[in-house]
């Protein structure tokens, strides 16, 4: 029993140390205040938006009295947040719609988008936000990798989709949240960013990207962490990661901000444009993955 403790003692403090060093305290990132009708009469659809950062971003855009369409893969846990969310957000709220959505299917992308064109006269933000992280090895329903799948196909053709109905829209937005991290999936959304931004110049459709930083979500449920360290993680990610609002507060400054009104293919960090490393502004690359995803979701065949 003794020894079991004093594993427990040198393993978590070395696992609060390593994260001192990496996530080294800061003050709690102040929240945005916007006028409570900012986004009235806008239509803004955010996939993931039952929980993590997407749950908080669909509730501060319901304050802000947006048309909130949540796109999600399970319906319940979306009725669920909708409704955790209506009632946080208080009387004068805008409106919720929950639509099925599962971007490791093509066919049920195809299937949203369709409804969507039949049924929205307009979509005014595109917030492609759900994600999966280092999940045990799976394929998607078209046999890709499932953070490639998710992460990036499933939303390249979710936007692509979408795009005639943003353009038609402008002025638009499209929000991408990807990670520092640059794992694969995380680097080809900052790419696709990259390469999209190039190709909409005029059409009044802005994209841009974003890290959120870490933060407490479900996103790392598949990370494996040693029994005995579980305590001490947990009581490091309340001291030192983000909160799920905090998380969302640069999404949402980028769905509602004037201040980024016509600004387009950049990166931003708590709210502020970031500088990325070589990789992830490699304008050849975002051609080619940019090719390459198109014949992968079947674009090329239409």
């Amino acid at each position: 029993m003794a020894t079991a403790v004093l594993i427990a003692a040198v393993v978590g403090g070395g696992v609060l140390l390593l994260m001192r060093r990496l996530f080294p305290r800061q003050n709690a990132m102040k929240l945005l205040q916007y006028p409570a009708d900012l986004m009235r009469g806008k239509t803004v659809i955010v996939t993931g938006a039952n929980s993590g950062i997407g749950k908080a971003l669909a509730g501060e855009l319901l304050k802000l009295q947006a048309r909130v369409i949540m796109a999600c893969r399970d319906r319940k846990r979306a009725e669920e947040a909708a409704r955790d969310i209506q009632e946080e957000s208080g009387p004068g709220q805008g409106e919720v719609v929950i639509k099925e959505l599962d971007l490791a299917s093509l066919k049920s992308v195809r299937k949203f988008c369709q409804e969507i064109q039949e049924e929205e006269r307009k979509i005014d933000v595109l917030v492609n936000n759900a994600g999966v992280y280092q999940c045990p090895y799976s394929k998607t329903e078209e046999g890709f990798e499932m953070q490639l799948g998710v992460n990036h196909l499933g939303h390249f053709l979710l936007t692509h989709l979408l795009l005639d109905l943003l353009k038609r829209s402008a002025p638009s937005r499209i929000v991408v949240v990807s990670s520092k991290l640059y794992n694969q999936s995380k680097l080809a959304n900052l790419l696709f960013t990259l390469e999209l931004a190039q190709r909409l110049e005029g059409t009044g459709v802005t994209v841009n990207a974003l890290t959120p930083g870490i933060v407490r979500t479900g996103l790392g449920r598949h990370v494996h962490i040693p029994l005995l360290a579980k305590p001490l993680f947990s009581l490091a990610s309340m001291l030192f990661f983000k909160t799920p609002l905090e998380g969302a507060q640069t999404p949402l400054y980028l769905a509602c901000s004037p201040v980024v009104e016509g600004v387009s293919g950049k990166c931003f960090a708590n709210c502020e444009e970031e500088e990325l490393l070589a990789k992830a502004t490699d304008g050849q690359a975002a051609k080619k993955l940019w090719d390459m995803s198109r014949k992968m979701v079947g674009l090329d065949d239409q």
